[in-house]
């Protein structure tokens, strides 16, 4: 009676499973993103970072002593302060010193240089004629230069006792001192730079020296200002390594047209190395690495092939495909880390 039972179980249990709507179907659809294959620009550059300097930069010192007096800025009809702009032999300080001023004898050296001139030219004028000798004609030529050089030199030492800015640019520095206060001679007046050019100094990896020259250009970004990316180019270029970091020095120069960047910002640079109009540009991270080769995967009528590909120029996000991939082709962009071979594949989007 129990072989019976046993062998009943088994026949049923072997029926159950041959039955035809019990089969299983053990293929399965990898669900993946794709995106066609296009041509368009690719850029290859190196990342660095550095600090922005002006590249016009004064400390002015007062050459000569005098009593301080800070001027009126025309542009905002108050005195000068910290933050205002300001135009090339602009008077920002005055130091007033009578007594110097009258041992300078200004308006006696220019009459006296204008008396010296006429003197010339009514000498040659009677030389011309004949009426005094070469001599005479070449003392009142030295005459008239002595006096254009006493006159020059005192506008030299009236210019000491004004502060003009020695070229456009913005205060960044401005030491009060009590207006009316004797200054001595040698003392900090005023800082002012101009910073619509900057420059910056970066120490590169030595790996990539001799791809670096000058001219390169550059694209220089801060993290306070997302949106803006300002140009630039590379100047110089050192042919050493620094032994002790393996790096070399180069220098950039920053547009700064608006004044958006400041002298001791932290920026970051991308120095473009080189450049491509036209190429079939893909993402770096939907690249596998499998026995040596780079692979991708494309989709063709619902199969995924793996692509060897052969790599241009690349950049941190990007790299251009020389060899193994075609233009319209529908590249696997997303769900790839699992493929193989002719795997069959779902496009969700």
């Amino acid at each position: 009676m129990k072989r019976y039972l046993v062998a009943a179980s088994l026949f049923l249990l072997i029926t159950a499973c041959s039955g035809p709507d019990t089969r299983v179907e053990t293929t399965v659809e990898v669900p993946v993103a794709v995106k066609e294959v296009d041509l368009k620009p690719i850029e290859e550059f190196v990342v660095t970072t550095g600090t922005t300097m002006a590249t016009k930069d004064a400390l002015l010192k007062s050459e000569a002593s005098g009593y301080y007096r800070l001027a009126v800025n025309p542009q905002s009809s108050r005195l000068f302060a910290l933050g205002d702009k300001v135009t090339k032999d602009q008077v920002i300080i005055y130091l007033d010193n009578p007594e110097q001023e009258s041992n300078i004898k200004i308006e006696s050296f220019k009459l006296n240089q204008e008396t010296m001139k006429r003197e010339y030219e009514k000498q040659k004028s009677i030389y011309e004629k004949g009426g005094v000798t070469e001599r005479d004609l070449k003392t009142a030529e030295r005459n008239m230069i002595d006096a254009r050089y006493s006159y020059e030199n005192a506008k030299i030492q009236l210019t000491k006792l004004r502060i003009c800015a020695p070229f456009d640019g913005i205060i960044i520095d401005l030491p009060y001192y009590t207006q009316g206060v004797k200054i001595p001679a040698n003392t900090d007046i005023v800082h002012i730079m101009n910073y619509s050019l900057l420059n910056m100094e970066v120490n590169l990896p030595g790996n990539i020296l001799g791809k670096v020259t000058a001219d390169q250009p550059v694209r220089v970004m801060n993290y306070t200002l997302p949106d803006v990316k300002l140009n630039g180019k590379i100047t110089q270029v050192s042919p050493a390594l620094d032994p002790s970091t393996r790096t070399f020095k180069a220098t950039v120069d920053i547009d700064n047209p608006d004044w958006l960047l400041r002298p001791g910002m932290f920026v970051k640079a991308e120095i473009i190395t080189a450049h491509r109009d036209s190429a079939i540009v893909i993402p770096k991270d939907i690249i596998l690495t499998r026995q040596n080769r780079k692979i991708v995967f494309v989709v063709d009528r619902g199969i995924a092939e793996e692509r060897t590909i052969t790599i241009g120029l690349e950049n941190p996000d990007e790299l251009e495909a020389v060899e193994g991939l075609k233009v319209k082709e529908r590249l696997i962009i997303s769900g790839f880390e699992t493929l193989r071979n002719r795997s069959r594949v779902k496009i969700t989007q």
